[in-house]
């Protein structure tokens, strides 16, 4: 019985998104009909154009290696009724940590130092989201609050040092100095830019599903999230589930610009990653916390983005037109992920 009401939730949540997406992208072609002179050159770019070449397809699925991890660590927290808001700074400072470490081994060896170089990324994010559960542990401290402050201060502080030391005068972007040719992760869709990362992303969600739902670890991080007095009760350390989840989700986004910076683009550049840690929020929500859903809806986000980008390429319509249009879609999908989240958390209450 209890099997069958899960499938009938699942099922209910798909019909629910399969509606949604099929409003998103009539709203959508109702936009490109009234705001461009060249409709069905645009909608054909706009849904189709990401899959039109190796070069366009590479590239988005390369988009979405970054929000399958900040997605998936926005997973972990959640499922553990715990937020992570500073996503956007432990992806720049993991992506600092990337490149210094590989700056400071110009001559080690491509697999060891990489591996340095991302277990120092990890270990950033790691440190930064969990000061924020150490924070609400000890104190009560929202964190929320905590997690969206020191973001936005690590930035400012990454940023000084992108642009100040390690700021390269030949390069004409604002960017460090680049890392050695060993560190640079292998191509495996070339002319594009995706590479093997994208292979850990995908082995990334399959162990973040077999820790939440195999292990007893996982369990009890559910259990937190579900009901923490029922869960103290039970013999649960509570207060370790408020520290823990927050360790693995910036860990996660710390990987994510450290994979960033040895499969694309090769040094740290100023703000790239901007809108990283929101969209993986964003991502999150649409998998519903599922670590594998985070895959696909993490492909969604980037096709979305890809197919903007061809249209504003290919036809007649701007970068702002290109952004209207993306936006709709994503922000009903989202709405609607979002409301079923709230009812659900609702009904358990």
């Amino acid at each position: 019985m209890k099997r069958w009401s899960r499938w009938r939730e699942l099922l209910a949540g798909t019909a629910g998104l399969s509606v949604t997406l099929g409003l998103s992208f009539l709203i959508a072609v109702a936009l490109i009909l009234l705001l461009s002179k060249q409709p069905l050159a645009t909608i054909r770019w706009f849904f189709i154009g990401p899959f039109t070449n190796k070069y366009y397809l590479g590239n988005m699925l390369n988009t979405a290696v970054p929000l399958v991890f900040t997605g998936l660590g926005i997973a972990v927290a959640f499922k553990s009724s715990v937020f992570n808001l500073g996503g956007e700074g432990q992806v720049y400072s993991g992506a600092l940590v990337t490149t210094v470490i590989c700056l400071a081994l110009p001559a080690a060896n491509g697999y060891g130092g990489g591996l340095a170089s991302l277990a120092g990324a990890m270990a950033c994010g790691a440190v930064l989201a969990g000061l924020s559960g150490l924070l609400k542990m000890k104190w009560g401290t929202d964190e929320l609050i905590s997690t969206f402050l020191i973001s936005s201060a690590v930035g400012f502080i990454v940023n000084y040092f992108i642009t100040g030391p390690l700021d390269d005068p030949a390069n004409n972007l604002l960017a460090s100095y680049a890392i050695a040719p060993q560190y640079f992760l292998a191509g495996i869709f070339p002319p594009s830019r995706l590479n093997v990362s994208a292979g850990f992303a995908v082995l990334a969600a399959a162990a973040v599903f077999f820790l939440l739902n195999y292990t007893h670890t996982g369990y009890e991080m559910r259990m937190c999230g579900l009901n923490r007095e029922f869960s103290r009760y039970g013999g649960i350390n509570v207060s370790a589930y408020v520290v823990l989840p927050l360790v693995l989700s910036g860990a996660l986004h710390g990987l994510a610009g450290g994979l960033a910076v040895l499969g694309t683009q090769h040094m740290a550049v100023k703000d790239f990653s901007f809108g990283m840690g929101w969209n993986g929020i964003a991502v999150s929500l649409i998998a519903k916390n599922n670590p594998l859903a985070v895959v696909p809806a993490a492909v969604f986000f980037a096709w979305l983005e890809a197919g903007a980008k061809a249209a504003m390429l290919h036809s007649d319509v701007t970068f702002e037109i290109a952004a209207i249009v993306q936006s709709v879609i994503f922000y009903l999908v989202t709405a609607q992920a979002l409301y079923g989240a709230l009812r659900r958390r609702k009904v358990r209450l």
